[in-house]
C-alpha cells in the first residue's frame, strides 16, 4: 500500500530548479531534496530557512519540480503558501530568492519577515 504525500503551494522557478540540480550535480549527491522553513528569528519576527536535507519527516509536504524535490514541514506550509523561490544571478544580488505574498513587511536586509 502505498501513502498518499501532502504537497504544498511553494513554486520553484526553472532558472532555480536549474541552479539545485547544478548544486546537487557538484556535491554528487541525489538523494537530497531542497527543504524550505520559517523559523522565529531576525528583525521582523520569522526568518527563511532553505538548505539541502536528506531526511522526510512524517508531516512533510513534497512538490517535484522537474526532478527536484521541494519539501515543507507542516508547520511552516501556511507562512509559504503561494510563495516562489527563484535563483537571481546579477551583479546586485547572487543567490536564492523567496517572492512571498503572505509577508507583510521585510526587515532592510530581506532576511527576515512579518
Amino acid at each position: 500500500m502505498s501513502e498518499e504525500v501532502a504537497t504544498h503551494n511553494v513554486n520553484l522557478t526553472e532558472v532555480a530548479a536549474l541552479k539545485v540540480k547544478s548544486l546537487l550535480e557538484q556535491e554528487g549527491r541525489d538523494d537530497l531534496r531542497l527543504r524550505v522553513a520559517v523559523q522565529p528569528g531576525g528583525c521582523s519576527g520569522l526568518m527563511y530557512q532553505l538548505y539541502f536535507d536528506e531526511r522526510v519527516l512524517e508531516d512533510d509536504q513534497i512538490k517535484d519540480f522537474d526532478g527536484v524535490e521541494v519539501v515543507v514541514d507542516k508547520m511552516s506550509a501556511p507562512y509559504l503558501a503561494g510563495a516562489t523561490i527563484d535563483f537571481a544571478d546579477t551583479i546586485e544580488r547572487q543567490g536564492f530568492t523567496i517572492d512571498n505574498p503572505n509577508a507583510a513587511g521585510t526587515c532592510a536586509c530581506g532576511e527576515s519577515f512579518h
